[in-house]
């Protein structure tokens, strides 16, 4: 029997969440938290597979994107204010707390939960991005750089260049990618390639080509990746993006200062169960030979971790292997919210 999954609204005068969710209403909880430039479209190929295992299972859109809440000021989209929605949305289900699940800047938020509320986590994986990085602000992220692949002299940014290319010129950076949505997800929407282990990333020179694209004013129009995304689904994140923009996805990049004073003298250990899935041959967020991931193993005390051979957009590109990497740490390390017979209808 196919899983029904329903489009919801949660609406305050503060903010509307949209969001997906299927599963029984009564079953242990899942939030998947998506990153930049999607929706919760991305959770595509887990919400109908944990729903049929028996959990309650939601993907909202975060703030900017599709159908959720769109702000004109940058400021909007720093951390403390998707967090904020995302327990506006916990509470709007009547739970106490779940397990959230999150990828890219999705990661930064699930992070940010465990961090400041952990009350409201039972436990959290995230997808790429390990603990103690993107959160703390681009200085954060600095003293983690791979300088074996980033000569200081070369690459002072590493492989967050791009993200120096934000502040520096953010209303360039928007307007190409608002040129053609639908060619700039049709780019970036793509496998990891294996050849490219140990190699500089793309994103390390964004500043000195003159942006993502070097000196073209729209994303070059390249084949679509199907290994990763299909023709229907990359039509459904370019019809949200031609709709509201690239402001507040880029907007996300805007607010390191902030995001940093959120955390700053907040307890950074984590006792509850955690699950990092590691990235092969994501090579900005590199974790498996750059120190990138070393914060996270001195704070986490209870920390499981699994590589998946795939790029950035691994939920998306081997969704087989990180449900069942997923699956497997929820029935052996949070064994407390695997579904009983009750509610497995």
């Amino acid at each position: 029997m196919e899983t029904l999954i329903e489009s919801c609204f949660h609406r305050t005068t503060r903010h509307t969440t949209h969001y997906l969710a299927a599963g029984p209403k009564d079953g242990p909880l899942l939030v998947f938290v998506h990153g930049w430039p999607e929706l919760s479209l991305s959770w595509r190929h887990q919400l109908p597979v944990f729903a049929g295992l028996g959990f309650r299972v939601l993907a909202p859109d975060l703030r900017g994107y599709g159908l959720s809440s769109v702000y004109a000021e940058q400021s909007a989209y720093a951390q403390a204010e998707v967090v904020t929605d995302m327990l506006e949305l916990l509470t709007s289900q009547e739970r106490a707390h779940a397990v959230w699940i999150g990828h890219d800047w999705g990661c930064a938020t699930v992070w940010n939960l465990a961090r400041l509320h952990p009350s409201r986590c039972i436990a959290v994986a995230n997808l790429c991005v390990p603990y103690f990085a993107l959160e703390n602000g681009l200085a954060g992220l600095l003293p983690l750089v791979d300088r074996t692949v980033y000569p200081m002299g070369d690459y002072p940014y590493g492989q967050w260049d791009y993200l120096k290319f934000y502040e520096e010129n953010f209303a360039r950076a928007t307007a190409v990618f608002d040129a053609d949505p639908y060619l700039s997800v049709k780019l970036l929407f793509r496998k990891g390639d294996p050849g490219a282990a140990g190699k500089p990333a793309f994103t390390s020179a964004v500043r000195r080509n003159g942006g993502w694209f070097g000196p073209l004013n729209a994303a070059p129009d390249l084949p679509r990746d199907d290994d990763v995304v299909s023709e229907d689904d990359l039509q459904v994140y370019a019809q949200a993006l031609r709709r509201n923009g690239f402001f507040g996805p880029d907007a996300y990049y805007m607010n390191h200062t902030a995001n940093a004073a959120l955390v700053a003298g907040a307890p950074e250990r984590l006792s509850l169960p955690v699950l990092f899935l590691h990235a092969r041959y994501d090579y900005v967020c590199e974790t498996l030979h750059s120190q990138l991931a070393a914060p996270m193993r001195a704070r986490c005390s209870n920390l499981s971790e699994r590589i998946i051979d795939t790029g950035h957009w691994m939920a998306q590109e081997q969704p087989r292997a990180v449900n069942a990497a997923l699956a497997q740490w929820l029935a052996t390390c949070v064994k407390t919210t695997w579904p009983t017979p009750a509610t497995s209808t």
